[in-house]
Formats: structure tokens, sequence, C-alpha cells
């Protein structure tokens, strides 16, 4: 398996379960690239909609991606702290382009105290008929979300007290 290099530019692109595409980071500085685990770094970088509109990111940004679980995790670095960002989606793939996985609707919102909102269930629902997600999907990212939210209370991963300034510090050397 092709692992991405530290310190390199690489695209991000999330599809939807019918193969099409949803949504493409245009640059993220890897940070740490293994067969498991890929921690990238991003500041108003470009992303491309599937409909070809574009957009920048207001805020540097953190991205958590792990090949065993249906979840990404994005912590953006705000005055007011830490706001994160969970798409419950498939394990990532890195094929030596960029960092590709299928996004499955369901989101978590969390807020710098911790709080947080599961997002989009209406709009899940729809796709799940409408693409026809299989019932063994349904019922990871089902559980996925629950294995979410424990991380998200026990502050573990992504969520650790220090984990995004320390991999935001190291984003900052590849950036200067």
């Amino acid at each position: 398996m092709v692992v991405p290099i530290e310190g390199e530019p690489i695209q991000i692109h999330s599809y939807k379960h019918n193969g099409h595409i949803h949504r493409i980071w245009d640059e993220t500085t890897i940070l740490k690239g293994t067969q498991n685990i890929i921690i990238g770094g991003n500041d108003r970088t470009i992303v491309t909609e599937a409909d070809g509109r574009t957009w920048v990111t207001r805020e540097p940004a953190i991205c958590y991606f792990h090949s065993q679980h249906w979840f990404n995790v994005i912590g953006m670095i705000r005055e007011d702290g830490i706001h994160y960002y969970c798409n419950l989606s498939s394990p990532f793939i890195y094929d030596g382009e960029a960092v590709k996985y299928i996004d499955y609707d369901l989101d978590i919102k969390i807020f710098p105290d911790m709080t947080f909102n599961l997002l989009d269930e209406d709009e899940y629902e729809r796709h799940r008929i409408e693409m026809k997600y299989p019932d063994a999907i349904d019922s990871i990212l089902k559980s996925h979300v629950n294995q979410l939210i424990h991380w998200i209370r026990q502050r573990k991963g992504p969520f650790a007290p220090d984990f995004i300034d320390l991999w935001y510090e190291r984003y900052l050397t590849y950036r200067g």
C-alpha cells in the first residue's frame, strides 16, 4: 500500500455511495502518513463542490483519517477554540493521488466546550433509500456514530486535549 509522504501536499476527495464526486479539498499537507492513519493540515484551501462551485476554507484545520473507522474528523482552529466536524464515512484509501472516502451524510458538529449535535439525519435517510445503502453499511454507520460519541465524551484520539494544537504546530513548521 502506498502511504503519503510527510510534508507533501495532497488532495482530499469525498465521494457519495453512488460513486459520484462530492467534494475536493485542493491542498492538504501530510503531517503523518501510515497505512492506518493520515493526519493532514490545511488553511485557506480551495474546496470544489460536485456542481463545480468553489469556496475557500476560513481557518486552519487538522484532518484525521483512520483506515479502521467509519468516520473522519476535522478540527478547525478558531478564535473561540477548536470546533470539530466529523463525517460518517467509509475508511479512507490513499492511491498516490489523494485521500479518498465515501461520505455517508451523517455528521457530528462539536463545539469548543465539547457539546455536540448529530446532523443531517434526514439527508442520510433519503440517500440510504435513493442510493440503496446495504443494511450492513447502515448497521456499521450507526455503530460508528456511537463509537464517535464515546470518543468525544472520553476525549480520545483527535479529541484529546492537545491533539489539534500539537499537529497544528507541526503544520506550521511546513508552512514556514
